[in-house]
């Protein structure tokens, strides 16, 4: 259950531990990855002389995939996926050919309150990605919740826009009234100095 062992020459053989077959397959046996008489490639990851034991990996013929990963799935990114099997505790969803995430089943609702099933493509947001689990965190809740709370809150912005456009309409009127008022003002008592001149210089003559 925790690994394949590998003979490697005749009366030398070494052990494959399960977490060393591969880098994106969460392996749960053996079984599943190969086969007993099938050639695999491996490479020596530790040699113990004392207990004359081998320790064999087979991913690391491989770059680590995961370093790609984290620029192709940044959180709050959004990506179609596959869901492949069903748990108690949410869902393993494909998201590609050899990487899978993991919906929590309390993000796992869909929009009209039903819960998906196996196969089914969704939208999924990435909420917690994790290099050294090696582990994608998603939800689909995310997807359609936070659309709808960016617009609420999109539709209160232009609210409070056209109340303060509204305000700032009122403010102008007024000043232009007071100042128009205050300038009727000024010219009727110019006018009225006018007058004022007139009637003495009529006066003296």
């Amino acid at each position: 259950n925790f690994g394949v062992f590998v003979e490697i020459e005749e009366g030398i053989d070494g052990l494959i531990h399960i977490s060393d077959l591969s880098w994106t397959k969460k392996v749960k046996h053996p079984g599943e990855f190969t086969q007993v008489g099938a050639d695999i490639d491996v490479v020596v990851l530790e040699i113990d002389k004392e207990n004359r034991r081998l320790s064999l990996g087979h991913k690391q013929l491989e770059e680590n995939p995961w370093n790609g990963f984290e620029a192709q799935f940044p959180v709050e990114s959004i990506h179609e996926g596959t869901i492949t099997e069903m748990t108690d505790k949410g869902a393993v969803v494909a998201l590609g050919e050899n990487i899978e995430g993991f919906c929590p089943a309390r993000q796992l609702v869909k929009e009209d309150g039903t819960t998906p099933k196996v196969g089914d493509k969704l939208n999924f947001k990435v909420i917690e990605f994790s290099k050294a689990t090696k582990r994608i965190t998603l939800s689909h809740l995310r997807t359609y919740d936070d659309a709808r709370r960016e617009a609420v809150a999109a539709e209160k912005a232009e609210k409070r826009a056209a109340a303060d456009a509204t305000k700032s309409t009122v403010k102008k009127i007024n000043a232009s009234v007071e100042k128009t008022t205050l300038g009727d003002i000024a010219g009727l008592a110019a006018l009225k100095s006018a007058m004022e001149a007139a009637a003495k210089k009529e006066d003296k003559e």
